[in-house]
This record gives structure tokens, sequence and C-alpha cells, in this order.
């Protein structure tokens, strides 16, 4: 289950404190990588980009399969997020579960965006068009920390005749009526 609260999980600069792991029970340890896990995406947005990457671990492999897209540093992940900042407007997300063990955390939601940029490699999809993506994450997590991140990409176009899932009852809704519009963020 996701943390209802992040200001309770979250440090006040919005990432969590490096723990030592070791000394957590198996409870704590799942608690812990949820955490991580909130904190990064809490911070993915250019404004805070480097707290999102700050929870990674040294050896960090970032993969987006769908889009054939690889990266093994920290550096051409950072490059990448900024790509998709630039290609993409959030208009919704819809988070459908997220759990984890001592040594994974999986994520599955639906993301409604629309394209307004080409830096998104391998995206098949042109700017001006609605997409609804079904983004499942799988977090591999080594010493309190994303060791691998592979975000499974699954873009459709918006109400067309593949966009079709099960969203179960409480599923978390989050609306950006007026952004974040990080496509224009490299014009400001």
């Amino acid at each position: 289950m996701a943390p209802q609260n992040e200001q309770a999980v979250l440090g006040d600069d919005g990432v969590v404190p490096d723990v030592d792991v070791s000394t957590l029970t198996r409870e704590e340890l799942i608690a812990h990588n949820l955490r991580v896990v909130e904190a990064h995406f809490h911070n993915e947005n250019p404004e805070s980009i480097d707290k999102a990457l700050a929870v990674y671990g040294p050896d960090i492999v970032w993969e987006a399969p769908a889009r054939g897209m690889v990266y093994g540093n920290v550096a051409d992940v950072r490059e990448g997020y900024l790509g998709i900042f630039r290609t993409v407007h959030w208009n919704r997300t819809t988070t459908l579960r997220r759990f984890a063990t001592e040594d994974f955390v999986f994520d599955d939601q639906i993301a409604d965006v629309t394209v307004v940029g080409k830096d998104m490699p391998n995206l098949p999809f042109e700017p001006g068009q609605r997409i609804s993506m079904r983004l499942v994450h799988c977090f591999e997590m080594k010493d309190g920390k994303i060791a691998r991140e592979i975000a499974y990409e699954i873009s459709r176009a918006y109400g067309g005749p593949l966009d079709h899932d099960a969203v179960p009852d409480g599923a978390e809704v989050t609306d950006f009526p007026d952004g974040p519009d990080y496509g224009n963020w490299a014009n400001k």
C-alpha cells in the first residue's frame, strides 16, 4: 500500500534519509522500500529530479523495454527523464496497486498524457496526440536504494479500442488540470 501521508514518510526536503537497512526487520524494510519509491515518484519533475535520482544505488540500471531504452548510469537516466518532461504533459494518473517485498517494489498505474514534444526516444506517438499509458514499474531494491528500475510503458491511443483497463475500487486518481506541463518546462 502506498504511504498515505508523504510528509510523514519523506524528509523535509522530499527525500528518504539514508538508512542502514541491515538493522531493519522484514516489515520495516518493506515499509522503507515503499518510502523510497514514493520519494522517487514524488520528485519525478524538472524542479526536483536530482532528489528522485538520489534514491538510486551506485550501479543503477533503468529500462523502458517497450521503447528499447536501457541506461546504465545516473547521468543518462537524468537526461532520459528531462526528455520525458519535454515530451509529455500529464493530465491524470490512476494508481491501481503498489506493493513490496524485501527486494522489489511493484507499481501499476495508468497515465493519461498528451504528447507535446519529441524528446522521448521511440515513443510511437506525435505531438498533439493523447495517450493512455499503462505504466507498470518493477523496482529492484538493494541496500535501501533502487538498483534497477524497469518501466513497462504500454501506450495506447486515448479512448481507442485498446484503452481498456480494470480499475479497482478505491484506485487513487490524481488530476493535473493546470500542469505539471513538463512539455513546456524547457521553454520557461
